[in-house]
């Protein structure tokens, strides 16, 4: 186990390592508990450095033995690798360890999953591998060799070689040494092919466990459509003759862009109607083309440290964001990703776990992996791109793969392209990488009758976060546009740049005083404060040309409705109702649209609003009000719910499209009020003829939440309990709809449950995570539900120590919350803390939640 209290790494001390690599020749000798690794790396010396120490990356190595130049040698050996005197001229560097990859429960480095050898190095697993510098801006050329029993056997690259019991690859592209793959097992290809517009023919395999063979047809779509999207889109060709991805049950993350051999947690790629509902397909198809995407965004172009972490990921998320756009509705996509910025970004960037997009220290960088680095990192790249337009944007990625094809490159790097192409000065838009928080923009307006102008005031302001108590102005573009009284739309959609802590626009030639639509398509990772009540959101969402605005102003009335029945004992508004009921019914309008509409804003992200007005969040009053608000909803659209339903049942054979998955996620919607409403026939009904898991668990979820579903949850595991994918849903589904007073023993009793398998992160997440979810229960006065996460956590760590620290953020928030629950929730992080070897990522991540 490492140090639990390691020393805190720094942005301003970096310095290159000492030596450049030539190239890297590996072999492997699989076996379960004695794999040997030898490795033969050509060193020499890097004239760009000072520091010529010659240390090695080594973790949960055993050293066989060690050769320079042919000749042994004996070198220093500590938990984190080696040292060893070096010639000063190149050098040959020779090794053989022996590794256990049967063992390795924390799935990093080579380890095994049911039987099959799989690796992640991303970030520092490569050093549980082999001795070498585990480094990003270490990169080299690959020449490997498998050898072992196994059916197939992968690695990055292009096959060489291969005989009985063994195979070769060679990955003719220089690589940072966490983008290393390999594979090997008994496993089953799914075969397909692309031709680049080049006229190059690329093989595509999907590779899978026996019996997962019928789920692989709509990945390979999609991996299809992300390499031709890639071509149109951005001008970037595949660069090798073969693209394999690998689906991987025991995986920490969602999938891994290793060049040429993605793995991809199971969960990521498997699909098939019956198993995978419309938001499976989505998900999938949107991170098999990030993975792609990062063949030129992070493996062409990889980041110098791991400080510039968003340099790839940032860049990489808003790539696939357009990709998913193109496919399917592209405000529908905004309204997503924005509801999961608003609830995970936001409320990191809220807490003791705020940080930078581009952070300046830290500990372990598998706590960096976080909402800010991907998801705010993609706004920063949303935000230049409108800020520099359409066309100066694909001239300035042109520049960017031209002149750092190859290279590990700095978000300076990044910028510098743009000012180069552009002449834009962007020192102050760099803020955005260096400066935490979620700055608050606030609007007044002011209307000159007489002289027909019409002004907006904007101010901004970030609060403090910890180590950042000084925020300096940043640039906001604000997309807006200015209705009629009429609805009209009088001004279309323009950007303001907003660069001071307070400026002005004004509109003028204006006949009567018009309805602004601020920040459209929500242009900036902001929270806009607007002085406004709900006869104008009543207005714009009624008028508003702009999708994502009128769906805001929806929303924003849900919002005020739910503070007002939680602060005030209101009752539902009858306006909202009214307008909700006006655009759902509106079949000119998407159905995927009305059905996110229909949505009501989280009890977390409620009590996220709570706390920001000075007042203390009661998890319990928050939960009765939005129960109290969805049958509100049902009674107002009681006439409508069964036409909704019958209406947008898709015609035809099943497809997960957008067209599709729009109608049945409004028609599932329908059903669910209407089971508020005591009638959970058409549920039951439904849940008996289904053919296509969206409309099965959709039918089962509204049976469970109305206490109708005993049955059901029963039938649900006899029919999927050989389905492992299947079976992380029904986990999840009755503890995420279980009643706050319940919540904790229904998890309990599931953690008992013969199918629960700690060691593995999906059903790990799948349960824990959603006792996490459900707000009011795991927040419960008695702290039931703090005791068993922290009690599971404190379990996992030494297993598996990038997954506990993860789940550890579900108690990020606990300072927002009551005296009471404050204790306990301290009480809890304190057990943990106080764990004898605690890992180093758990360690750091409470002691910050702690602060």
């Amino acid at each position: 186990m490492r140090d639990a209290a390691p020393q805190t790494i720094y942005l301003k001390d970096y310095t290159p390592f000492g030596y450049l690599i030539d190239s890297v020749s590996l072999t492997f000798k699989l076996h379960p508990t004695e794999t040997r690794v030898l490795s033969r790396i050509a060193f020499r010396p890097n004239p760009d450095a000072t520091d010529k120490t010659f240390f090695l990356h080594g973790e949960e190595l055993k050293l066989i033995s060690a050769k320079i130049d042919g000749a042994e040698v004996s070198p220093v050996l500590t938990d984190e690798g080696l040292t060893v005197d070096v010639p000063s001229a190149p050098f040959i560097w020779e090794a053989e360890v022996e590794i256990s990859p049967s063992t390795n429960t924390a799935l990093e480095g080579l380890y095994m999953s049911n039987g099959m050898y799989c690796t992640q190095c991303e970030a520092e697993g490569f050093r549980k591998i082999t001795y070498y510098p585990d480094r990003p801006d270490v990169m080299a050329t690959f020449d490997v060799r498998v050898e072992g029993t196994e059916k197939v056997m992968l690695s990055n690259g292009n096959p060489g070689a291969t005989g009985d019991g063994f195979a070769e690859w060679t990955d003719p592209w220089k690589k940072p040494a966490y983008l290393f793959a390999l594979v090997a097992g008994d496993l089953i290809n799914h075969p397909g092919s692309f031709t680049t517009r080049s006229g190059k023919d690329v093989e595509l395999n999907i590779y899978v466990r026996p019996g997962d063979e019928d789920k692989c047809a709509f990945g390979m779509q999609a991996l299809k459509d992300s390499m031709k999207w890639d071509e149109d889109v951005y001008g970037r060709e595949y660069d090798l003759d073969i693209f394999n991805i690998v689906a991987v049950d025991d995986f920490n993350m969602g999938a891994m862009e290793n060049k040429g051999l993605n793995i991809f947690n199971s969960s990521c790629v498997l699909a098939s109607q019956a198993t995978s509902t419309d938001a499976d397909f989505e998900r999938i198809e949107a991170i098999i083309a990030h993975e792609y995407f990062h063949n030129w965004t992070g493996n062409r172009i990889t980041c110098r440290d791991w400080f510039q972490l968003c340099l790839k990921e940032g860049l990489t998320v808003f790539r696939d964001a357009q990709f998913t756009a193109d496919m399917r509705s592209e405000p529908v996509k905004r309204i997503d990703d924005v509801i999961a910025l608003r609830a995970r970004q936001f409320q990191e960037d809220q807490g003791p776990l705020s940080h930078p997009v581009r952070p300046e220290e830290f500990q372990e960088i598998n706590n960096f992996y976080t909402a800010t680095v991907y998801e705010k990192g993609a706004e920063v790249i949303g935000m230049l791109k409108s800020l520099v337009g359409h066309d100066a944007y694909y001239k300035a990625l042109d520049l960017y793969f031209e002149r750092h094809d190859g290279d590990a490159a700095t978000i300076e790097d990044w910028i510098k392209v743009f000012e180069d192409s552009t002449g834009r000065d962007l020192a102050q838009f760099k803020r955005w990488y260096s400066q935490s928080g979620t700055p608050k923009v606030s609007v007044s307006e002011a209307w000159d009758a007489d002289a027909g102008t019409f002004t907006l005031h904007f101010s901004q302001s970030t609060a403090p976060t910890p180590g950042q108590d000084v925020k300096d102005p940043r640039v906001i573009p604000i997309a807006l546009g200015l209705l009629n009284p009429n609805g009209d739309e009088t001004h279309p959609t323009q950007i303001f740049e907003m660069t001071e802590a307070e400026q002005s626009m004004t509109f003028t030639g204006l006949g009567a005083r018009p309805v602004p639509s601020i920040l459209r398509g929500f242009s900036a990772p902001v929270m806009l404060e607007q002085d406004i009540d709900n006869s104008r959101r009543a207005f714009l969402l009624a008028h508003d040309t702009d999708a994502f605005n009128r769906w805001e102003a929806g929303r924003e009335l849900a919002r005020d409705t739910l503070l007002k029945m939680i602060l005030e004992d209101a009752a539902p508004d009858a306006a909202y109702l009214e307008g909700l009921k006006r655009v759902v019914t509106d079949t000119s309008l998407d159905a995927a649209y009305r059905a996110l509409m229909l949505n009501q804003p989280s009890e977390t992200e409620l009590a996220g609003v709570i706390a920001e007005m000075g007042h203390t969040p009661d998890p319990v009053k928050i939960h009765t009000a939005a129960k109290a608000l969805s049958k509100a909803k049902a009674e107002s659209l009681a006439d409508a719910l069964p036409a909704l339903y019958a209406d947008n049942q898709p015609n035809g054979d099943y497809a997960p499209d957008a067209g599709g998955s729009g109608q049945r996620a409004l028609a599932n919607a329908a059903m669910s009020l209407m089971g508020k409403l005591g009638d959970v026939g058409k549920a039951r009904a439904q849940y008996a003829s289904a053919d296509n898991m969206t409309q099965q668990i959709a039918a089962l979820a509204t049976l469970v939440r109305e206490g109708e579903g005993d049955a059901e949850v029963q039938a649900f595991y006899d029919q999927w309990q050989e389905d492992r994918l299947v079976i992380n849903k029904w986990f999840g589904l009755q503890i995420s709809l279980a009643k706050p007073e319940e919540t904790a023993a229904v998890t309990e009793r599931l953690t008992q449950h013969p199918d629960f398998d700690m060691k593995n992160p999906n059903r790990f997440r799948g349960t824990l995570g959603a006792l996490a979810a459900n707000h009011a229960g795991f927040h419960h006065e008695s702290g039931a539900g703090y005791k068993l996460l922290a009690d599971w956590l404190i379990k996992l760590d030494p297993l598996n120590p990038q997954t506990t620290a993860r789940m550890c953020t579900s108690f990020q928030t606990w300072k927002r919350y009551d005296d009471k629950r404050q204790a306990l929730i301290k009480s809890q992080l304190e057990r943990i803390l106080a764990v004898p070897n605690l890992s180093r990522d758990t360690h750091e991540m409470i002691s910050r939640i702690l602060g």
